[in-house]
């Protein structure tokens, strides 16, 4: 087992249990300004009044002097603070934000990865020190989906394909991995956390259903391991005029009589949410991150409740990973959120991108395409007071490289041949309007929306499927269809040569990006 400290004070693994079943005693403490940032309550060194402090479930504010005291489970519980706006908190060698105490005075259960040691009786006092910050209303997060690695190898991919070019990546504000940071080999964390800590900012984590300890036989057992090492898998903090929600939708074992996990939200988890937003003003924005997205298999009903406590809010955001796909989803009134403003929801690409599948490059790297067609790679979350816009950056490409293209090389002139051009937007959605002209002198037309299988990765596993010998690397998942894929048929009536095709893409952002495809037309043989 391993041990965990802060502020001097040995913490440990919560394991979240009937709350209100169980014994309790206070936590109690100071938050408070750490001018020398020695992580100490010093003489002369002030609390901060009316911050945040959780339990997991209640919320509590401090008072003028920055003092606050919380129930706690005696035998098992955890607090936190909420930071506040203009603050940050303190973090380790590994750049884990450091603002909780786990408390578990028997220590982990006896699972395959361990937490912590005992931590003993409750301290008397549990003080949480904030920094000041230089980021305001404006600044940018960095997102990551799924490293998964699969082998021990798959580490090496992610640390030279996606943290290689963030080193020292300072004009972020903070990064949030959305879970699946490893592959249930838990022993990893460490691994991944050392190649993260490279980027040089505070990183958060979500809790992926790969990160769980599969040999648990209940739910608040399964994180043990996770808690361990990142904190509570479910918390939030303020950061400019955003509010951020961490929540754990893996629920395990299930409930309903199913094998394994399934996506949704604990009763203890909504009404945390409650207790929550109860101290954030309706003018901000409120960015939900999670593992599990809150479509397909996932359960409606707590999908309602987590929008009729966000419904109350008109700027709002969620995010996701899990399905190894990008995409954008658009919740209405028909499927229960109850604004007129469609709540937006963000299925984030993964840095692992199809689980690191295909031919290896020439640095020995696969390009892992996912299967909707979009490359390996993250999102960079771009904020400015109460609204945001999104990038995302394919790994090992130019930063403007936004879209992908697919069609002939060459046509017969004036053949009838209906060969199609392809453009695939990775961050395109139906609000996205892709356009087209020819050799810039045409008006711009509209390209069609289809939702099908993006034809390079169509291409791709003929290849595979087909070669004679077996390929180096790990076959690539099959092609799902993409909801950012737009096509036309070229044109075969233009003059003899090369022919540029230009396109223009409008985003959900009225963000406008170009690009340009040349094909050649020439003399049909015969």
């Amino acid at each position: 087992m391993r041990l965990q400290r802060f502020l001097g004070i040995t913490v440990c693994i919560l394991c979240v249990g009937f709350f209100s079943l169980q014994a309790q005693e206070t936590a109690s403490g100071t938050v408070f300004l750490d001018q020398n940032n020695n992580g100490v309550l010093d003489a002369g060194e002030e609390g901060i009044p009316d911050v945040p402090v959780s339990n997991g479930r209640q919320v509590v504010t401090t008072d003028e002097l920055g003092k606050y005291s919380i129930k706690i489970n005696k035998n098992e519980g955890k607090v936190f603070v909420i930071k506040p706006a203009g603050y940050q908190v303190p973090t380790d060698e590994q750049n884990h934000p450091k603002f909780y105490y786990l408390h578990k005075p028997k220590g982990s259960p006896d699972l395959k990865y361990q937490g912590v040691e005992p931590t003993g009786k409750l301290p008397e006092a549990i003080n949480f020190p904030l920094l000041k910050t230089t980021f305001g209303k404006r600044f940018k997060a960095l997102i990551f989906g799924d490293p998964q690695p699969e082998q021990k190898k798959e580490l090496g991919y992610f640390d030279r394909d996606i943290v290689s070019e963030l080193h020292n990546a300072t004009e972020y504000a903070f990064g949030i991995t959305l879970g699946d940071m490893v592959d249930e080999r838990l022993d990893w964390f460490s691994n991944y956390s050392k190649s993260v800590a490279k980027i040089g900012i505070p990183w958060f984590h979500v809790y992926g259903n790969n990160d769980m300890n599969m040999e648990a036989e209940s739910d608040s057992a399964a994180d043990e391991t996770f808690e361990a090492t990142f904190g509570p898998a479910t918390y939030s903090f303020n950061k400019g005029n955003a509010h951020f929600i961490i929540l754990d939708d893996i629920i395990y074992p299930r409930k309903d009589g199913g094998s394994g996990y399934r996506g949704g939200f604990t009763d203890k988890q909504i009404e945390f949410l409650k207790n929550d937003l109860k101290h954030v003003s309706r003018d901000k924005l409120i960015v939900v991150a999670f593992h599990i997205p809150i479509f397909g298999s996932f359960p409606e009903e707590d999908r309602k409740r987590l929008f009729n406590i966000l419904d109350k809010y008109p700027h709002t955001l969620s995010i996701s990973a899990h399905t190894h796909e990008q995409q954008f989803r658009f919740f209405d009134e028909s499927q229960g959120w109850d604004r007129l403003k469609p709540h937006i929801h963000y299925n984030v690409g993964t840095t692992s991108g199809s689980w690191w599948t295909g031919v290896p490059d020439n640095r020995g790297i696969p390009p892992a395409t996912m299967r909707d067609g979009t490359p390996n790679g993250y999102a960079t979350l771009n904020v400015d007071g109460n609204s945001f816009t999104i990038d995302y950056k394919a790994a090992n490409k130019s930063a403007d490289y936004k879209m992908s293209m697919w069609g002939p090389e060459v046509v017969a002139k004036a053949s009838g041949i209906s060969a199609q051009l392809y453009v695939n937007y990775f961050l395109g959605s139906k609000l996205t309007d892709v356009e087209y002209r020819y050799n810039g002198l045409d008006d711009w037309r509209y390209m069609r929306r289809v939702e099908q299988a993006d034809p390079h990765l169509t291409t791709v596993m003929a290849k595979w499927d087909m070669a004679e010998k077996v390929l180096e690397g790990k076959r690539p998942i099959n092609p799902s269809e993409s909801t950012h894929l737009w096509t036309m048929f070229l044109p075969t009536h233009l003059p003899l040569g090369k022919q540029t095709i230009q396109i223009r893409v409008t985003d959900m952002f009225g963000r406008t990006f170009t690009d340009e495809f040349t094909y050649e037309v020439v003399k049909p043989k015969q």
